[in-house]
């Protein structure tokens, strides 16, 4: 890591096909990052056990997304990437953490409500301490900045708050993490259900489009995205919500101003609009997808990456956890 940058943090969970809305509101924006910042990308498979998941399946996952993170551009030469449980200092700050955090601020958490509604058969205790796992992934770094989607806002900010919370009775041991907001794409909508967020877990498979979708299969939803009976390509996601979702999609791929892309399609139909952005984001997906089977047949180098991510990651964790625990008085061999 350099000397005078700033460190990042973001991680995701290997859980159900990541759709594009995971990619753009997280992974996509990684390769150009990681020029400017100390990155530290991990594969959270800590967080994903809140739900049930079928061994070997999730084993393949944790894989497949490790090759995913190298096939959209993280070089692990330049950034640190490595699977969440590989560093078990990400359990020990946690537990650490929990006493400096309230039961009510959990409760109050609208993942936990929402998950808990969702799972109403497996409410347990990791999804309400979901978010203090997060504080520790994000503390345990002295992160500086983390890329925050809009349903992320309320965990960033109780990290801060027990950031904050640790340092105030003991002395600063923290730094106290700072938000990466996406203006363009940062809540990518469900096609056919523009009023809620892309999911991987949509009710509809015609909703979410998937990273792993063949370029058919791509089209074929864009296609029959919903928008609206106004016929006219204009931003305005109050009013026109699923218009506006196509207007965010196209502008993040083609990498222009919500302004540029309005232009572009001033006076075309919605069919035309439709097939152009499933066109472009196919086009786009379909040398990750090509890179990603390339990796995947090459296992030995992908664990060597994970690796060597795990020892640099859990130098810079056990440096921080080794402070924790010696101002909470926890007595040390």
């Amino acid at each position: 890591m350099e000397e005078n940058r700033k460190v990042l943090y973001s991680g995701v969970q290997p859980t159900n096909n990541l759709t594009i809305g995971n990619y753009i509101g997280t992974i996509k924006s990684w390769r150009s990052l990681q020029e400017d910042y100390d990155c530290i990308f991990a594969v959270s498979n800590m967080h994903a056990i809140t739900v049930r998941q079928e061994p070997a399946e999730f084993r393949r996952k944790t894989l497949s997304l490790a090759a995913l993170f190298l096939a959209c551009g993280v070089e692990p030469e330049k950034s640190i990437v490595y699977v969440q449980s590989h560093v078990p200092a990400h359990a020990e700050l946690c537990w650490a953490l929990n006493t400096f955090t309230y039961v009510g601020e959990m409760e109050r958490m609208t993942q936990f409500k929402d998950k808990s509604a969702k799972h109403a058969d497996n409410i347990n205790m990791g999804l309400m301490d979901y978010p203090v796992l997060m504080a520790a992934d994000i503390l345990l770094y002295q992160t500086d900045v983390v890329p925050v989607g809009a349903d992320q806002r309320q965990h960033l900010e109780i990290a801060r708050d027990i950031a904050q919370r640790f340092n105030n009775v003991f002395t600063p041991t923290f730094k106290v993490p700072e938000g990466l907001f996406r203006k363009v794409g940062a809540k990518i909508s469900d096609l056919q259900e523009p009023t809620k967020k892309m999911s991987k877990s949509a009710e509809n498979p015609n909703g979410a489009v998937f990273l792993t979708d063949d370029r058919d299969t791509v089209i074929r939803k864009f296609k029959r995205a919903v928008t609206d009976s106004d016929a006219e390509i204009r931003y305005e996601p109050e009013s026109k919500a699923g218009v506006s979702n196509l207007i965010s999609i196209y502008s993040v791929f083609a990498e222009k101003s919500i302004e540029e892309t309005e232009r572009e399609f001033c006076g075309k139909g919605y069919g035309d609009f439709k097939l152009a952005v499933g066109e472009l984001v196919a086009d786009k997906l379909a040398p990750i997808q090509a890179e990603r089977e390339r990796l995947l047949k090459d296992k030995e180098y992908i664990e060597s990456a994970l690796k060597t991510g795990a020892e640099r990651a859990a130098k810079i964790a056990n440096r921080t956890l080794a402070k924790v625990y010696k101002k909470i008085g926890f007595y040390q061999l």
